[in-house]
Order: structure tokens, then C-alpha cells, then sequence
């Protein structure tokens, strides 16, 4: 730990490099370029990032020979469905600017809003008076770097905790090797999260979907912070998921005294139920609505603040302006480090205290 501890600043400035170099390839730094194209080309960088894509964009660059830019990615597969289902990988549509045939249709890219139209061979996009495609859009069931994203994690999530939870039965229930990292996490979400908001009696029933949770919200939030433009914690569907699945469980489980404080709240005038009745009921919406908002808003403003803090390196352009956006952007960076763990813990906290208003008992 104390190792992991002296490697922090190593492992945050890498990061921070990581986005320069990648950014400093993407945005055209010329110097005949005014600064306002230089802001609208970061805005666009920015907006691009942030949005789910049919790829891992690594970065790009502008072949001088042919004037074309360049785009070095990891391809994932588009899965369409017009008609019957069309296959093909997302390097074929060469962000855009190609128009992909299968079976007799054509489909192109919609650089944007990042999503895939039905278009004539010649790739023509039909707008509205707002600028938004009219074309028809098939259903998209492709694998983006999103759905990609949570794959990945959930298998190593699975092969992690498979070989921690075989090292600790081999080993008489003592951890080894990464264990030793991850045993103390595990044992404070029991102890000091699940516990006291749950009890003693009914905590284990919820244990695996606090652990699951957090360690997922945990993990997406970090790879968020690498170079590969990640931000699922920052698309409000994923987090709406999360939020539903502690809605669900929260409701499903609860026992009659938690519907009983909802629409007839012991020992209160019969006026003042009829009147607060309405407003409990709402909070039962309310509880995991804030959830996903609270994550989604803190992911979403951090990856905005930190691109954007990288922007100002490109619109001072000189050692002084560039260095200070450096290094605020390398001590944001550690904030977020934090606050991809602080997240994770809130999200399990608050679904651990509905947990424990839906099993109390009357006594309590």
C-alpha cells in the first residue's frame, strides 16, 4: 500500500501525459488557426469524448501527403437491425465519412450525434430546420465502447473476485498476493456500511449487490480516467440502470412497516396522513432519482473540467499559460482519482440506508 501510495503523483501524471499527447494529435494546433476556430475545434473535442462511439478512439493525425486525417482505433462490431440484421465492424465507416453497403442498404455515420442513419449510396443526410438527420435510423444493437466497457469489467471483476475467493479458502482464510489490497474494502463495506444502515439480521441478504455496486461504479470510474475516452458513469442511461436495480430491490424487498410509514404513518392526525401521504410516496421516486443524477452530474463535470483544463494548454500556447494548465489539470486529476472511489462509496451508502428503511422492523 505504501508503495501504491508513492506511485500516486507517477500514475496521475501519466494520465494527465496520456490526455496531452492524445488531445495534441486530435486538435489542429497550427499557428495560422485563430484562437476561436482553436476553442470550437477543443468544444467539438470535448463533446466527442463524452459521447458513446462505435469505437476506442486512440487518437488521429493529418497525413500530409493526402490531407486526410488518420484515425488510429480499436474497431468494435456494428449490429443493425433493418429489415434482418447487418453485421460489420465499425472501422468501415471511417467515422463518417464512409458509407457502409449490406445486403442492398447503405448506412453512414452521423459524426455528431454518433449514430448510424440509412442513407442513398452516395451517403446523403436529409436535415431539419434544427440540423438534425431526418434519415431513417435502424435499430442499433452494436457493441459500443460503452457496453464494450462494462463487459470488460464485469469479466474481470469476475475472474478477480474468483481467484481472491479461491486464495481465501486455499489459504484458511487469510488473504495473499492482491487480496491483501482488496480484503480490507471488502470488510469496511460489510462493517461500516451494510451493517449499520441494514442490521445484523437482514445485511447479508444485500452484501452481494453492495459489493457488486461498488467495485463496478469503482473500476468504470477509473478507466474513465485513462486516455480511451471512457465515460460510462457519465451516460445517464447506465446510471439510471443502477439506480432502477436499487429502486426495484429496495421496493420488492420491503416489508409492511415500510409501506405502512409510507401511506399511514403511525401515531400522526388523521388530517396530517392525508396530507403527507402523497408527499412519502414521492420520495420513493425521489431516493433513486437523486442517485443517478449525483453520479452522473459529479462523473460527467469532472471529465468536462479536466479536457477542459487540457484545451487551455492549446488556446495559451506559451510555457507559462500551457505549465499552469498542466498543473492544475494534474492536481484535478488526483481529485478525480478520489472521486471516482468517493462515488462508488456514496452510491453504496445511499442504497445501503434504503435498504435499512425497507427491512426495519417496528421496534426500531
Amino acid at each position: 500500500m505504501k508503495n501504491f501510495i508513492k506511485l500516486f503523483p507517477i500514475i496521475t501524471l501519466f494520465f494527465v501525459g496520456s490526455f496531452y499527447l492524445q488531445a495534441s494529435f486530435e486538435i489542429n494546433t497550427k499557428e495560422t488557426n485563430s484562437k476561436g476556430s482553436k476553442k470550437s475545434e477543443i468544444k467539438e473535442y470535448i463533446n466527442h469524448h463524452l459521447k458513446d462511439s462505435h469505437s476506442y478512439s486512440l487518437t488521429s493525425y493529418t497525413d500530409e501527403q493526402t490531407g486526410k486525417k488518420v484515425y488510429i482505433e480499436i474497431p468494435l462490431p456494428v449490429i443493425l437491425y433493418d429489415n434482418g440484421f447487418h453485421f460489420f465492424m465499425s472501422s468501415s465507416l471511417k467515422h463518417g465519412k464512409k458509407v457502409v453497403e449490406s445486403d442492398g442498404n447503405y448506412y453512414k455515420l452521423n459524426y455528431h450525434d454518433s449514430k448510424i442513419y440509412k442513407t442513398n449510396k452516395q451517403g446523403v443526410f436529409n436535415f431539419d430546420e434544427n440540423h438534425h438527420p431526418t434519415n431513417y435510423a435502424p435499430l442499433d444493437f452494436s457493441i459500443t465502447k460503452n457496453i464494450a466497457t462494462i463487459i470488460l469489467v464485469a469479466i474481470l471483476m469476475f475472474l478477480l473476485f474468483r481467484s481472491l475467493a479461491k486464495s481465501f479458502i486455499s489459504n484458511n482464510g487469510i488473504s495473499k498476493g492482491i487480496g491483501r489490497f482488496f480484503e480490507p474494502i471488502i470488510l469496511y463495506i460489510r462493517d461500516d456500511i451494510a451493517i449499520p444502515n441494514i442490521g445484523e439480521k437482514k445485511y447479508k441478504d444485500y452484501m452481494s449487490f453492495l459489493l457488486t455496486v461498488f467495485f463496478f461504479i469503482w473500476f468504470l470510474n477509473m478507466l474513465g480516467l485513462t486516455p480511451l475516452g471512457v465515460n460510462v458513469t457519465g451516460n445517464i442511461a447506465v446510471t439510471f440502470s443502477l439506480a432502477l436495480l436499487t429502486f426495484l430491490i429496495t421496493n420488492l424487498t420491503a416489508n409492511k412497516n415500510y409501506w405502512g410509514h409510507i401511506f399511514w404513518m403511525p401515531g400522526v392526525p388523521m388530517l396530517i396522513k392525508i396530507v403527507l401521504a402523497p408527499i412519502e410516496l414521492l420520495g420513493v421516486f425521489i431516493k433513486p432519482f437523486s442517485l443517478l443524477i449525483r453520479l452522473y452530474a459529479n462523473i460527467q463535470a469532472g471529465h468536462i473540467v479536466l479536457y477542459s483544463l487540457i484545451g487551455l494548454m492549446f488556446i495559451f500556447n506559451n510555457m507559462i499559460g500551457s505549465s499552469l494548465s498542466f498543473v492544475l489539470a494534474f492536481f484535478i486529476s488526483i481529485i478525480e482519482i478520489l472521486v471516482a472511489l468517493l462515488q462508488a462509496y456514496i452510491f453504496t451508502m445511499l442504497s445501503a440506508l434504503y435498504f435499512g428503511f425497507a427491512v426495519a422492523e417496528e421496534d426500531h
